[in-house]
């Protein structure tokens, strides 16, 4: 009985030895600088829900989605969180990167303005003052806005410039309008001015592709499955844990980065972003489940309006996997 009791706590104390696996580290890098969008991340980080699935994530802020991009291609970050119309123009060029899931299904561009100018619909654009950044998504995109309402370049002035110029623009009354997305630079606006904006949504004029979503590097996916499905399980999670408590969710913004905005702005372009996670076709699904006739009609307004190869249409399923996504309804 003495030789069985020793070798059982030789045994207790062999296996208390033996330390707990350490959590894998993971870089998320975001597409910009920290805003309302941003929420779920931070939300599942400070809520341990990275952490129950192994997961010990770093964010870091990005400077544009097509930087953020480069990094996850040269392996420097594990995911990233980008416009994915942006990921496969450089996914089209041979970089090895592909959409482990797109959150943003309806896109976010829009036309906006101060809402006190009445500015409300395309009819009202005539005769106003639109800043645009030349080459940037949504001025690719623009051409067939007026296209689709009626408008021709002339019935408006056009100033052009950087997204800080564009928006000084604005908030200074040298132009009445800027492209710009719903939830991040109407957002910047009001911080700056304390005044509402109100965008003309593209998306409500029959232009709709897929916007922000989840990448990784083709070559890490394929090497690390298990930690990919961890990864977007966690961040499915999160998502929908911040769903149900948005200001919550944008107060963990500021918990890990006091600087990252002020509360009201934070809530409010989170709020703002949330109706764009899904369609009618997927609105009984979990977040980032896109359709992929979602996606190949992203793939051919991408073609013919955002410069993207013509290749890309014989295999839009080149640019995207689900089959890393946690399973189920909503």
């Amino acid at each position: 009985m003495k030789r069985w009791i020793g070798a059982v706590s030789a045994a207790l104390m062999m296996f208390a030895a033996v330390p707990a696996q350490a959590a894998d580290k993971v870089v998320l890098m975001l597409n910009w600088y920290v805003y309302g969008e941003h929420a779920p991340f931070y939300y599942g980080k400070a809520k341990g829900i990275y952490a129950a699935e192994g997961i010990d994530l770093e964010i870091q802020e990005g400077r544009g989605s097509a930087a953020t991009t480069q990094a996850v291609a040269a392996k420097t970050a594990d995911f990233g969180y980008v416009d994915v119309p942006t990921m496969m123009r450089a996914a089209i060029k041979g970089a090895p990167v592909i959409a482990t899931g797109v959150l943003l299904q309806t896109s976010p561009m829009s036309a906006m303005g101060f809402a006190d100018k009445n500015i409300r619909k395309p009819e009202d654009i005539k005769g106003k003052t639109v800043a645009i950044t030349p080459a940037n998504s949504m001025t690719q995109i623009w051409p067939l806005f007026l296209k689709k309402t009626g408008l021709k370049e002339s019935d408006f002035t056009t100033v052009a410039g950087d997204g800080q110029t564009k928006l000084n623009a604005v908030i200074n009354g040298q132009a009445d309008l800027l492209l710009g997305y719903v939830m991040d630079q109407s957002m910047k606006i009001k911080d700056a001015t304390g005044k509402d904006v109100y965008p003309i949504k593209f998306a409500d004029y029959g232009i709709n592709m897929v916007s922000s979503g989840i990448i990784a590097n083709s070559d890490y996916v394929k090497a690390n499955a298990d930690l990919v499905r961890r990864f977007m399980s966690a961040t499915t999670k999160a998502v929908e844990a911040a769903e149900k408590e948005p200001k919550a969710a944008a107060q963990s913004i500021l918990d890990a980065n006091p600087k990252g905005g002020k509360i009201d702005t934070l809530t409010q372009g989170f709020e703002l972003t949330i109706p764009l996670y899904r369609t009618p076709e997927t609105k009984s699904k979990r977040p980032f489940q896109v359709t992929d006739q979602n996606m190949t009609d992203s793939v051919n307004l991408m073609v013919e309006y955002g410069g993207l190869d013509a290749k890309a249409k014989d295999n839009p399923k080149a640019f995207y996997t689900n089959d890393y996504l946690p399973k189920g309804e909503s």
